[in-house]
C-alpha cells in the first residue's frame, strides 16, 4: 500500500548555506519513514480504528468494491433423505404403487383316517362340520361281503377356506392317518377376465339401450333389442360363472375316508335244526311255485285252444288235399306167359 503524503512548503528560495539543506534533507527522510511505519499497520489491520478519516474511507470503498464484485450467493436447497444402494428409488415407488392381488384359490383335501369303530366316528365326523360352520354333502358305508375286507365309509365335506386347515387337524385326531393330500387350483386370471368382460358387456348395455331410445324406425329398433338380448345373455352366462368360480374359493372340499381298525365280524353261522328248517321251507316254496306254474300254463293253454284247432284243420286239410291231387303211377301190363 501506499501513501502519498503532500507537504505544504513556502516558496524554494536557493539557500546559501550547504549545511542547513543537508540537515533538511535529512529531517525529511525521517519523516517520511516515520509515517510509512505509522501508514502501513493501518494498512493491514483493516478491522482496527484508525484516526486518520480518510483512510478509513479509502478502505470502505475497496470492501464495497470487492463485495460488488463477488458473485451472489447460490440458494439453499432442502436436505434429501437418504438413499439407500440395495433398493433402487424407481424399483421403490414401482412396488408401492403396484396394488398386491391376493391369489384366489379353489383347495381340495383327501383325508384317510384309520379309526376304531365307524358308527362312533360318523357322528364325531358330524359334531366336527357343524362346529366348523360347513356342510356334509355325501355320505357312503360300505358294509364288507366277508371277514376278510375291512369295513370303510366315505364323506364329502364342503367347510370354509379359512376353516379349512383347523377342519383337517380335528379330522386327523379321529384316529391314524394313513394318507393326507391337499390340491390348489388358481383361478384368479379366469376371475379377473371374467369380471372385465362382465363390465364391457354392461357398457355395451347402456349403450344399445341409448340407442334404442334415439332411433325412430322399426328396423333399428328390432336390429337393437336383437342385440341387447345377446348382450344380456352373455352377461347372464358369464355373472353364472363367477359367481360357482367365487362360491369354489370361498368353500373347500374335503373327500374323508375311514377305514375300520379291524375287519368286521360276520353273524354266527346258523345250527343244522335252522338248516334243515330254512331248507324245508325253500322247498315247499319252491314245489308251490311249480304248481302255480303249471296251473297257469294250463290257463294259457286252454286261452289259446281255438287257435291251436285252427291250426291242425289248417294243417290236416292241407294234407288231404295233397294226397287227392297226387298222380298215380301207370302201370305197366305183364306179358302173357
Amino acid at each position: 500500500m501506499k501513501t502519498h503524503l503532500k507537504i505544504n512548503s513556502p516558496p524554494h528560495k536557493p539557500n546559501l548555506n550547504p549545511a542547513n539543506n543537508s540537515t533538511t534533507r535529512f529531517a525529511v527522510a525521517v519523516f517520511l519513514t516515520l509515517s510509512s511505519a505509522i501508514a502501513l499497520p493501518s494498512c493491514g489491520g483493516s478491522q482496527l480504528p484508525s484516526s486518520d478519516t480518510g483512510g478509513a474511507a479509502s478502505s470502505s470503498s475497496r470492501e464495497n468494491q470487492v463485495a460488488a464484485s463477488a458473485p451472489p450467493p447460490l440458494p439453499v436447497l432442502p436436505a434429501r433423505p437418504p438413499v439407500t444402494a440395495s433398493k433402487p428409488r424407481g424399483v421403490s415407488q414401482k412396488v408401492a404403487e403396484t396394488p398386491t392381488i391376493r391369489p384366489q384359490l379353489i383347495k381340495k383335501a383327501e383325508l384317510s383316517v384309520v379309526v376304531k369303530s365307524i358308527d362312533a366316528s360318523t357322528k364325531s365326523v358330524t359334531n366336527i362340520v357343524e362346529k366348523q360352520q360347513g356342510d356334509i354333502l355325501g355320505f357312503q358305508n360300505q358294509k364288507p361281503p366277508d371277514s376278510s375286507v375291512r369295513q370303510t365309509a366315505s364323506v364329502e365335506i364342503r367347510v370354509p377356506q379359512e376353516r379349512l386347515e383347523t377342519t383337517l387337524e380335528a379330522l386327523a385326531k379321529l384316529g391314524n392317518v394313513e394318507n393326507r393330500a391337499l390340491t390348489a387350483e388358481d383361478v384368479t386370471d379366469q376371475l379377473v377376465d371374467n369380471e372385465a368382460r362382465l363390465r364391457n358387456l354392461r357398457k355395451s348395455e347402456e349403450m344399445v339401450l341409448k340407442i334404442m331410445e334415439r332411433s325412430g324406425s322399426v328396423g333399428d329398433v328390432l336390429k337393437a333389442a336383437q342385440e341387447l338380448s345377446k348382450i344380456r345373455e352373455s352377461i347372464e352366462r358369464i355373472d353364472a360363472q363367477l359367481k360357482s368360480l367365487r362360491n369354489q374359493v370361498a368353500y373347500s372340499t374335503i373327500s374323508l375316508t375311514l377305514e375300520a381298525a379291524v375287519s368286521a365280524q360276520q353273524t354266527q353261522e346258523p345250527s343244522l335244526g335252522l338248516r334243515v328248517q330254512e331248507t324245508w321251507g325253500k322247498a315247499t316254496h319252491s314245489v308251490g311255485e311249480l304248481t302255480l306254474g303249471l296251473f297257469a300254463l294250463g290257463i294259457w293253454i286252454l286261452a289259446y285252444s281255438p287257435y291251436f284247432l285252427l291250426i291242425a284243420a289248417a294243417v290236416y286239410g292241407f294234407n288231404r288235399f295233397k294226397k287227392q291231387h297226387s298222380v298215380p303211377k301207370i302201370q305197366e301190363p305183364k306179358p302173357p306167359n
